[in-house]
């Protein structure tokens, strides 16, 4: 299909993620305060939308602590700037086997599987606007560790977003995840027009190169709304092609740790260079408010928690 750059477009923050980046960068924020924190200053920056995981506060490992999630989301809604709050729905299907001898030893560390309710429990308890739904398994870069998704988990997990009232952001990281997104569309599991997040480069799902990402962009329906992210150095050149391919974009510590060679970023830095870019390039981001009346999205209030 021919593609049209978008010149209004909305920016989101993927403040800290699940990866092991928490000993590789002192800014990588920990506890559900540091992590609100970023995400504030994020959103002042120019940031419309912010992605948030919850990390242990003492060894910064990912987990999906319910209170902790439930003091993350009360802190940025309880805060003086508007964003967009989404939550991660991916932890839960972290599936690391034994060695190529004994592939069945299943009590190998990271290992941390969970059903669908249990998956979705901090979304039910906290509703906000957008959360992800990663739309297929993969071999997650090297070693054992594999990205669980079946498709049953996926129905599930859909279904219950689309009850909840809660935006599902479908994780696209190769073209057999869109295929089964316009599936479980077909089936009305998942509302039409969808969300797609491409994500690009992560070994070893869609490789980084302009070629494949256009395929993942061809394979996206016209009605749809996407955005895109790469990794590392190509975090920058991703949000100037997300942005001429027609889509919106991603950038944050989740993704990349550095603002230049050597030099460690914080979220706000990353988005304030992304923001400079996209308006050198002659475009202009949207506004949170302005988000949620595309995407038919419903600000909630907080609950009190963290405040």
């Amino acid at each position: 299909m021919p593609l049209q750059m978008n010149r209004k477009l909305f920016l989101t923050a993927a403040i800290t993620g699940a990866g092991a980046t928490q000993d590789k960068s002192r800014l990588v924020p920990r506890s559900p305060q540091e992590i609100a924190e970023a995400a504030i200053d994020a959103a002042k920056a120019g940031a419309a939308i912010v992605h948030c995981h919850v990390r242990d506060p003492e060894t910064g490992a990912p987990c999906r602590d319910l209170e902790y999630y439930r003091e993350l989301t009360d802190r940025i809604r309880s805060a003086e700037v508007d964003v967009v709050l989404n939550l991660t729905a991916g932890v839960g299907g972290d599936l690391t086997f034994g060695g190529p001898k004994t592939p069945m030893a299943l009590d190998a560390p990271n290992t941390d599987m969970a059903g669908a309710t249990e998956r979705m429990a901090h979304i039910r308890a906290c509703l906000p606007e957008i959360c992800t739904l990663d739309c297929g398994s993969m071999n997650f870069g090297d070693g054992e560790y594999v990205m669980t998704n079946t498709p049953g988990m996926l129905r599930a997990m859909g279904a219950m977003m689309t009850e909840l009232g809660v935006k599902p952001e479908i994780e696209a990281f190769d073209t057999g995840h869109l295929w089964f997104a316009t599936q479980l569309v077909k089936e009305g599991v998942l509302a039409d027009p969808a969300l797609v997040q491409l994500c690009m480069g992560i070994p070893w799902g869609a490789p980084n190169d302009l070629n494949t990402f256009l395929a993942m962009v061809n394979n996206v329906p016209a009605n749809w709304t996407w955005s895109a992210f790469s990794l590392g150095r190509d975090q920058m050149p991703y949000v100037a092609a997300a942005a001429l391919a027609g889509g919106n974009v991603r950038v944050g510590l989740e993704d990349n740790l550095y603002l230049d060679r050597g030099v460690l970023a914080t979220n706000a830095q990353l988005v304030e260079r992304a923001a400079s870019l996209l308006s050198n390039m002659g475009a202009t981001l949207m506004g949170p408010q302005e988000v949620r009346d595309m995407l038919g999205l419903t600000k909630r209030a907080p609950a009190g928690v963290g405040a």
